[in-house]
């Protein structure tokens, strides 16, 4: 009995879980959605349960985001916003959120039946207190209430903005249908899907559209049915759109609770304390998401298999070990947000399209433009970034004529994270996220020959065969250290340049064995063609199929990573086959974090050689005879 007591007694003071909702399609609203969630999260105390209704873009970057967020206490689930569109694509309307502007209104459909209550959310929202406060106005909703609101602080509803302004039907200044407390269990008793539909068939006779989506069809249901709203106070969506009386909701900076930017204007909205609400929400846009993984206190939660697994992989560790923050960094789990930026790719016919692959962090932010110049064809690219760098490149992107125009290129952000930089981890992101059968694995700080593409695309891969065999075809790297170069258009130009000494094989000064078996002497002369064997230290770029081995995650920074790749691409047979019309040359920067590090720590040569061994190990294990040359190779060195 005393058992059972107790077990009442801790649900009692268990934390309650709480239920957001919010529709979310495409590029733009799944990177809006996320300052949003960062601002819940930030002043939470309660476990949490988000429901996203989802086009399928939307589920992709969501999905991916939220499994390597791994936040404590909060569960995430999807609902396809295809199979709701036919309750709502007979209802006309103007608003900017075309369609999925009316999705609210098929919530008690979309949402599991045995939810009873749920808070429900624009993407433009940005929290400034406790989620918990508003969950809690559930407690004073009346026996007869089903839906909380604010008030609408513009007066469209009034229908005075302009000569002949006929808005929807609205009680008083109408409402505003960016917060939301939804009673489910109580909206369904009453019967509100048939409800709203009749609602909007009566008013469309004469309005023939909505001028502002879901919320025109929520107020005219409000002006009929005045007793089932519950009008929140205003400081829960204090409205920042141009002619409000937001000013009106607060005295004080304590009193906000909720901003929302419910204007197309966003940030650039007339309000005469808009510094202050653009200084909170840039605040929760560019604060480090790692920091929100930390547990509640007094709510145990509970750990997902993956939670599990890594806290078990992380004990195992030995601290002792010199090379314990390398081992350290291959378990960290990097958040990661793909597409973040608007991107359009058909597939083409015939099945030959390459993609190029490529990782990169900020400073070398100014090789994109060059890189589309150079490549036309679809881009995967990776960058390792803070969240307000991710913010920088997003303003930096949306500067430049070339990126906004280029629709084809992925830009995936990996979150930064530990002090090393995980360059495979950030490599595979990329490569796992190119949509074409065969991708092009190159580092951004290299400029294709013009014409790359094509010439990948529409010869080499037909005439190689590569769809029915393993061959690695090895585009030849050449350097120049001049910042301004006159890139060359033709090979022969560019053995022009090499007699000249303004060109140079790639790193023929510093580290010949990187490129030395790609035969440059045979390359001036071929035509075809041909092929070179594996030697150690060998690490070409190379087009394969996009079902290559991944990259492997326990070299990280500077030393091996691409050779451990080529390594194992060779180890799984692999022909590794020279372009003769194909080249690429690297441009000069200066060098990296991760370089220095190595150069001048000794621990991290020797933390990288002990890495190199059990590399070898492993890919014994792994491919057994066919990987013994690669020990003799190491021992010989």
């Amino acid at each position: 009995m005393a058992a059972a007591g107790n077990a009442d007694s801790a649900r009692l003071l268990s934390p309650q879980l709480i239920h957001v909702a919010c529709v979310c399609a495409g590029h733009n609203a799944s990177r809006d959605v996320v300052t949003l969630v960062k601002s819940v999260l930030f002043h939470r105390r309660n476990p949490l349960h988000f429901h996203f209704i989802t086009d399928t873009v939307a589920n992709r970057i969501l999905s991916s985001l939220f499994q390597s967020w791994m936040v404590p206490s909060v569960q995430v689930s999807f609902y396809d916003a295809d199979e709701l569109k036919s309750e709502v694509s007979w209802i006309p309307n103007k608003h900017y959120s075309g369609i999925y502007g009316l999705m609210k209104l098929t919530l008690t459909k979309a949402l599991p039946s045995d939810l009873s209550k749920v808070i429900v959310l624009d993407t433009d929202i940005t929290f400034a207190t406790d989620i918990a406060e508003l969950w809690g106005i559930f407690r004073k909703f009346t026996d007869k209430q089903v839906i909380g609101l604010v008030e609408n602080q513009s007066d469209w509803y009034l229908g005075n903005l302009w000569k002949n302004h006929k808005p929807w039907p609205a009680l008083g200044r109408g409402f505003n249908t960016g917060v939301i407390l939804l009673y489910l269990e109580r909206l369904r008793r009453i019967g509100w899907e048939q409800m709203w539909r009749l609602t909007a068939e009566r008013e469309l006779m004469s309005m023939l559209s909505t001028s502002l989506a879901d919320q025109d069809i929520f107020n005219a249901f409000i002006k009929q049915n005045p007793v089932l709203v519950h009008q929140l106070p205003c400081f829960w969506n204090v409205q920042l759109s141009d002619h409000t009386r937001s000013e009106q909701c607060y005295t004080e900076v304590s009193d906000l609770k909720v901003i929302h930017w419910n204007s197309p204007k966003k940030l650039r909205v007339k309000n005469k304390h808009v510094e202050f609400f653009r200084n909170l929400y840039l605040t929760f846009l560019e604060y480090d998401g790692n920091l929100l993984r930390r547990e509640l206190f007094g709510c145990p939660s509970q750990a997902s298999p993956e939670t599990v697994q890594l806290q078990a992989a992380l004990e195992e560790l030995d601290e002792d070990d010199q090379c314990y923050d390398f081992r350290r960094e291959r378990l960290t789990v990097h958040r990661v947000h793909l597409y973040f930026l608007q991107y359009e790719y058909t597939p083409t016919e015939d099945d030959t399209d390459v993609t190029l692959v490529a990782q990169l962090s900020m400073d070398r932010l100014q090789m994109l433009e060059a890189i589309c110049k150079h490549w036309e064809g679809p881009i995967s690219l990776a960058l390792y970034m803070s969240d307000a760098e991710a913010q920088q490149f997003l303003r930096y992107a949306q500067a430049s004529e070339v990126l906004k125009n280029r629709k084809n290129v992925g830009y995936h952000i990996v979150y930064k994270e530990g002090q090393f930089y995980p360059v495979n981890l950030v490599r595979n992101v990329a490569l796992k996220n190119a949509n074409t059968p065969y991708v092009f694995l190159t580092d951004v700080d290299f400029l294709p020959m013009y014409g790359l593409y094509d010439y990948l695309s529409r010869k080499s891969v037909v005439q190689l065969d590569m769809a029915h065999t393993k061959k690695a075809l090895v585009v030849p790297a050449f350097e120049t250290l001049r910042y301004r170069l006159s890139f060359p258009k033709s090979k022969a130009e560019l053995l022009s340049m090499l007699d000249m000494g303004t060109l140079y094989t790639f790193r023929y000064h510093v580290w010949p064995k990187g490129h030395a078996p790609t035969n440059y002497a045979k390359w001036r002369t071929a035509t075809t063609p041909y092929k070179v064997e594996w030697e150690p230290d060998f690490e070409p770029y190379v087009v394969v199929r996009r079902d290559c081995p991944e990259y492997d995650q326990r070299f990280v920074g500077f030393g091996w990573n691409k050779v451990s790749h080529v390594m194992e691409l060779d180890a799984q047979e692999y022909d590794l086959m020279v372009l003769p019309n194909a080249f690429m040359i690297h441009m000069p920067h200066a060098p990296s974090f991760d370089i220095s590090k190595f150069r001048s720590s000794s621990s991290y040569r020797n933390c990288l050689n002990t890495l190199k061994d059990e590399f070898h190990q492993d890919l014994s294990r792994k491919y057994g005879s066919a990987a013994l040359k690669y020990l003799t190779a190491q021992r010989n060195i």
